[in-house]
């Protein structure tokens, strides 16, 4: 690959930064095939962003002479030929394949820009064995749309399950990404209230980010994992768990696993290599976890201000120079005996240690309408969801360091909030009480949740009633935001044998031992502070304390 311009250039006509157009440049390098970037640009409502998607592709074009980039009118013959509707639409390649960006790949969605580029131009769809196999079984044509918001970690990864589908099957899989607020009429049509938002052939709809296997089963169904399970109707996995099965999977010996790629996990992979263990990070979801979602982060040493995004990249970028991140790659099963064997859906480990960092989710209020309306109106990620509610009004339930958090980040986004917590007193850091009074948020005290209304299965408003003196009342918004605190992800520790304590966080010492030998836990899933940096401080501690293990140990003593 040669560069059609220096990318070290200090002409003033690029639009990326210097250090980005250094960093696509060694990316570049890869590219094997020629990648057409077609822009149908809108030069009304959508104008700004149109402008920045031509002077995004011109600056690529210029990087590479294996990308070429040309812009169309909205009415051209080009535009009927591509039955163009939206604008602004990028379309890659689209004389063999049907990947499309409507909308400006900005945010976290440029992480799926540059990605897309680099698997079309290498012809490869980077799916799972499982996967390719299960997509040779499909003889009909799949159109999907990934409803996506700019600050979602969450939609990248959604998108590109859609795009790999594309490119293993580009006669049958057509991909595209929606930018949620540059598409608002689309959006409503298909009542995304929450992101990443799925629609398959405008019937089959995914809430979240889902593994590449489930993805590509309910892609190929259209019906949901859950409802193929019961009727054991799994296309082409009917006997997922049978031994053939497992034999067929990727097998490999390991010091240490680490499940989960949190700051705990990643600071354990760290410190295990620097041991000289030989360690894996797994991680089902997003990287950085709940950390990674989190709008700003405000009380990491060394960052006066940093988005959780941001922070986590860097953390798994350091930790990527040590140890190997699976990314999609859940545990399914962990079985116990002279070595430990971790079976994911995709591979079988052996090691001689576990390190369970599997983190916490969301708790839930527990009250009539949450779960109907969920991604409808409720929603527990303001970093994901927070742009769909732009000159709405939305209530916050919560009183903690996250829901204050979230408030400020939406009402930053201009959004109309209401806190609903209920004592008299917020269990948060001063600074963010202080902050919020001073941005004048309205605070319902002492008051809770008791029921979400709802109309044809999305939020109408809110029931609620005052703790002290039973007084009831309503509260008309167009969203809900909970942020209650977290439970803990202790289904594999549970599975183990692994002592719980009355919360429901794993028991752990000093060392971040639990009560089975040769299996670790750190970070929020052992309960405590549960801040970022003392789940970093566990994961290092729980590395070690495997590596001394490792080396003399202490149950045969």
């Amino acid at each position: 690959m040669h560069p059609k311009s220096d990318p070290g250039s200090t002409r003033n006509d690029w639009f990326l930064p210097k250090d980005i157009r250094q960093q696509l440049e060694k990316h570049f390098q890869s590219l094997k095939h020629h990648v057409a970037l077609e822009l149908f640009p809108d030069t009304g409502r959508n104008r700004e962003h149109s402008e920045y998607t031509a002077k995004l592709c011109a600056d690529l074009d210029r990087l590479s002479d294996r990308i070429t980039f040309t812009t169309h009118e909205a009415d051209s013959a080009r535009a009927r030929e591509l039955d163009i509707t939206a604008f602004p639409t990028l379309c890659i390649n689209p004389d063999s394949m049907h990947i499309r960006f409507l909308g400006a790949p900005i945010g976290e969605e440029s992480r799926a820009f540059i990605t897309t580029i680099l698997l079309v131009s290498m012809g490869t769809a980077g799916l799972s064995p499982v996967s390719s196999d299960l997509l040779r079984e499909l003889n009909e044509e799949r159109f999907v749309q990934v409803f996506v918001n700019p600050s979602c970690p969450y939609c990248p990864g959604q998108f590109l399950n859609a795009v790999r589908c594309a490119i293993h099957s580009p006669k049958r899989v057509r991909a595209e990404c929606v930018d949620s607020t540059e598409n608002p009429e689309l959006a409503e049509r298909h009542n995304v209230g929450s992101v990443p938002h799925t629609v398959i052939n405008n019937t089959f709809t995914q809430l979240g980010l889902m593994p590449e296997e489930r993805f590509v089963v309910e892609l190929l169904a259209l019906r949901s994992a859950e409802d193929l399970l019961a009727d054991g109707s799994l296309p082409g996995v009917e006997n997922s768990k049978a031994p053939d099965h497992y034999g067929s999977l990727e097998k490999g010996e390991v010091d240490l696993v680490i499940v989960g790629a949190g700051p705990a996990g990643l600071t354990a992979g760290i410190y295990a290599a620097r041991a000289g263990l030989k360690a894996v990070v797994l991680e089902k979801g997003l990287i950085g976890g709940q950390v990674a979602l989190t709008p700003v982060v405000e009380n990491y040493p060394g960052f006066a201000t940093v988005p959780g995004k941001q922070l986590m990249d860097i953390m798994s970028e350091h930790a990527r120079e040590y140890v190997p991140i699976r990314e999609g790659e859940g545990v399914e099963h962990i079985e116990t005996g002279e070595r430990i064997e971790i079976t994911t859906n995709r591979a079988v480990h052996s090691a001689r240690a576990v390190l369970l960092a599997t983190g916490s989710t969301w708790r839930k209020l527990g009250v009539p309408g949450e779960d109907t309306c969920f991604g409808k109106g409720v929603n527990y990620c303001a970093s994901c969801d927070g742009y769909l509610y732009k000159g709405k009004r939305v209530a916050i339930a919560g009183g903690g360091n996250t829901a204050l958090t979230d408030a400020l980040h939406l009402r930053n986004l201009g959004v109309a909030v209401t806190i609903i917590h209920r004592r008299d007193a917020f269990r948060a850091q001063d600074h963010l009480i202080k902050s919020v009074e001073h941005a004048g948020i309205p605070i319902r005290w002492n008051t809770v949740v008791t029921r979400i209304r709802e109309t044809h299965g999305k939020l109408a408003g809110l029931d609620l009633r005052n703790v002290l003196d039973g007084r009831e009342s309503e509260l008309d918004v167009d969203g809900l935001f909970i942020a209650i605190g977290q439970t803990a992800n202790t289904d594999l520790a549970r599975e183990l044998g692994v002592e719980l304590d009355e919360n429901g966080f794993i028991r752990v010492d000093e060392a971040m031992r639990t009560n089975v030998p040769r299996v670790y836990a750190a970070g929020d899933v052992t309960g405590g502070v549960q801040q970022i940096v003392t789940a970093i401080g566990e994961g290092s501690v729980a590395a070690m304390s495997a590596f001394e293990d490792i080396s003399s140990p202490y149950w045969r003593k």
